[in-house]
């Protein structure tokens, strides 16, 4: 596979000074981006899945971290992401090609492995599949996966909280399946179903 040129990362960094501290890069980074919203609620997350972690017997450090890293790439506008994925040679399937949106979970990966420093696999991948999960999730990938859901970025609670939330006392996996059945009750109506929560889906309901 063709090596992405360091310097594709390392000019979103000019004017930025890391320090090497995740909780202080990202909201740093995602600011000097003009992403405040998005530095807010990454905090949110964080914040979230540390409660999570911890209430379910996971590493919060580990779990904290994702949090902070799982929106790194919102810089990026929407249209111009499945572009990027390509020259940052992350397939993109015909589901992210017809809502790019979705494109930002491996995107972010990608920057927190270049651009913040992270070689921690299992942050890695709990960051790439935050938004759909995936088949065969790590625990920490459904921790960080119910953390995005509880710390929803719209205005008012979402709508599926109240649920998701009681499912937790019960355990993660049931929060889990929660918020993928609420996805797969709605599935005629979405835009795309994304197959790796189709498979995340399938697999957990069984």
């Amino acid at each position: 596979m063709r090596k992405i040129p360091a310097s594709m990362f390392s000019r979103l960094c000019d004017g930025v000074t890391l320090t090497g501290r995740v909780a202080e890069d990202v909201p740093t980074f995602l600011r000097y981006h003009g992403c405040p919203k998005t530095a807010r609620h990454s905090a949110q997350v964080a914040a979230e899945a540390r409660r999570v972690a911890e209430y379910v017997g996971e590493n919060v450090v580990q779990a904290e971290m994702a949090g902070w890293l799982h929106d790194c790439s919102a810089l990026f506008p929407t249209l111009e992401r499945a572009n990027i994925a390509r020259q940052w040679n992350i397939p993109v399937l015909p589901e992210e090609e017809r809502l790019p949106m979705i494109i930002h979970q491996k995107l972010s990966r990608t920057l927190a492995s270049e651009v913040f420093g992270v070689d921690d696999v299992l942050v890695l991948d709990a960051v790439e599949c935050h938004t759909t999960l995936k088949a065969n999730p790590t625990r920490l990938d459904k921790v960080v996966f119910v953390a995005d859901k509880i710390a929803w970025d719209q205005d008012g609670i979402a709508p599926y909280y109240q649920k998701l939330a009681a499912a937790l006392e019960q355990s993660l996996d049931h929060a889990v399946l929660v918020y993928l059945k609420y996805l797969w009750d709605r599935r005629h109506t979405l835009k795309v179903f994304h197959p790796w929560a189709r498979e995340a889906y399938m697999q957990m309901s069984l």
